[in-house]
């Protein structure tokens, strides 16, 4: 076996579970915390757009850690030469995929042309995916809606992934819902639109040889487990991971990947101590990064200890990480 196809096997496993690019959400101080959380779930950036990169040069938009990997980088667009030359200098900066975003559906993204507008373009998508693919080493992939207005999803959606398999796209991840451009805001359209879970699953059944990943309400291990044993690839979960990700990730490893053993939220405060001290040197506010832990005591005692303690102090001037370590005492106080 190859190195690339070595490479290409460790990432699809790691696509087994995978937490959603989110705008603001996960950003690298999310995602370091997430990846203390569980070493084996795929990462992915928020959503750059290609123009930032190449007409911006927004070098800074790449940055990650180390300590990230796997992770993957999403980008926005839909001008085939834009996006491979975006795709070369994410790959140049590390990353360890490169995704297209066609299922945003924000009206910002729709006056560029690009996002879940793409799914009305499956032609163009395939140019795009076929230039990306021809400027990078490393794998291309597609994040989808199952369609998007008055199209009906069992038509465009065998169509859309026909175009992007013979373009050289191997792995996708499917919304299952549709967006609705019209009439519906970014944040209806995460919950309105219902969840065709099983049209997917049709999905996989009619293109076995694609690594397909469902994404869309999945709130739980319980849930992703079942969509695994059901015969998908991989499952994307997104805001649950963001809100409650020691419920999603804690455990992650050794029941999606089993290997390792489940992580401990309290030993993950303590191990973002150092991180925390770092980024701050470098000019970074504390609100920064605590922002993202706020739900890491989800559901547990001293949970809205932990969220206030946090949320009202993090951005007082001369906020450090002793007010996470107060924090987390007041968590350890509530579990005693």
């Amino acid at each position: 076996m190859t190195s690339e196809n070595t490479l290409k096997t460790d990432l699809w496993r790691a696509a087994r579970f995978s937490v959603a690019p989110m705008m603001d959400w996960t950003t690298r101080e999310c995602r370091y915390l997430h990846r203390l959380l569980s070493k084996g779930t795929l990462l992915y950036t928020e959503m750059v757009t290609a123009p930032a990169l190449v007409r911006g040069r927004a070098m800074h938009l790449l940055d990650h850690d180390d300590s990230e990997h796997p992770v993957a980088l999403q980008l926005g667009g839909s001008d085939p030469q834009e996006l491979a030359e975006a795709a070369r200098l994410g790959a140049d900066a590390g990353y360890d995929e490169i995704n297209l975003n066609c299922g945003c559906p924000s009206d910002r993204v729709q006056s560029g042309a690009f996002g879940a507008i793409l799914m009305q373009s499956p032609e163009l998508v395939a140019e795009c995916m076929a230039a990306m693919a021809e400027a990078v080493d490393v794998e291309v992939t597609v994040k989808c809606r199952i369609g998007v207005d008055d199209q009906t999803p069992e038509e465009i959606l065998p169509t859309f992934l026909e175009k992007i398999r013979a373009a050289g796209v191997s792995r996708v991840t499917i919304h299952a819902r549709k967006a609705w451009l019209q009439g519906l805001s970014p944040k209806e359209n995460r919950d309105v639109p219902p969840l065709d879970y099983d049209l997917v699953h049709r999905m996989k059944a009619a293109f076995p040889d694609m690594h397909i990943s469902i994404n869309g309400g999945i709130a739980s291990l319980e849930e992703a487990e079942a969509h695994l044993a059901r015969g998908l690839d991989g499952v994307m979960v997104g805001r649950a991971a963001y809100h409650q990700p020691a419920d999603l990730l804690c455990a992650a490893d050794p029941r999606i990947y089993g290997c390792g053993s489940a992580s401990d939220p309290v030993d993950v405060v303590r191990q973002m101590l150092p991180y925390i001290e770092r980024e701050m040197q470098k000019g970074a506010r504390l609100h920064q990064v605590t922002r993202h832990m706020l739900g890491l005591f989800a559901g547990r005692p001293g949970a809205r200890q932990w969220r206030r303690h946090l949320s009202e102090g993090s951005s007082r001037k001369g906020a450090g990480p002793q007010l996470v370590e107060e924090a987390l005492d007041l968590v350890l106080a509530r579990a005693a």
